[in-house]
């Protein structure tokens, strides 16, 4: 929201992270970290206090500490610090968010293949152990993908103005 937001946009802008929210929490963040994160997707501006969030969110200081906390281990948020400043900052950790999000992914796909692989050497021949080694398959697949497909939507994004202000 550019300049002052009036009354029907701020509740707009609730809505909105309310119902995305929803959706995060449904993929598994718990529900506070899923609506900050919605929140400062959402929100304008760059960088937030923990009080500015709960402003936002008209939700309690302690509620946003924990969600912060959670969303920067997570490397979803960064906090920031200015010099002289007794005050956290938060913002989305990278301009280019979901590529980030995605790649942080690719660790577990390697804990997968690792876990699978060695499950698959004490399973005997049958219906589970090719099961099994099609999800390898498919996990080393995604793994090799994943460079490809970030570098594919970086020259995408490069061609729209999405990330211009």
């Amino acid at each position: 929201m550019t300049g002052p937001a009036t009354d029907d946009e701020r509740d707009a802008l609730l809505r909105f992270v309310e119902q995305f929210a929803l959706v995060l929490t449904e993929s598994g963040l718990p529900r506070m970290p899923a609506r900050v994160f919605a929140y400062v997707l959402a929100e304008d501006a760059e960088r937030y206090t923990a009080a500015e969030l709960a402003e936002g969110l008209r939700v309690s200081p302690a509620a946003i500490s924990g969600a912060v906390r959670t969303l920067v281990q997570a490397g979803l948020l960064a906090r920031e610090r200015e010099p002289g400043s007794r005050a956290d900052h938060y913002r989305i950790y990278d301009d280019d968010v979901w590529s980030h999000i995605i790649m942080q992914r690719e660790p577990l796909l390697r804990r997968y293949t690792t876990v699978l692989s060695e499950g698959l050497d004490t399973l005997g021949e049958g219906r589970g152990a090719r099961r099994i080694a099609e999800t390898i398959d498919y996990m080393q697949f995604m793994r090799a993908e994943l460079p490809l497909m970030i570098e594919r939507w970086r020259e995408h994004r490069a061609k729209h103005a999405f990330h211009q202000d």
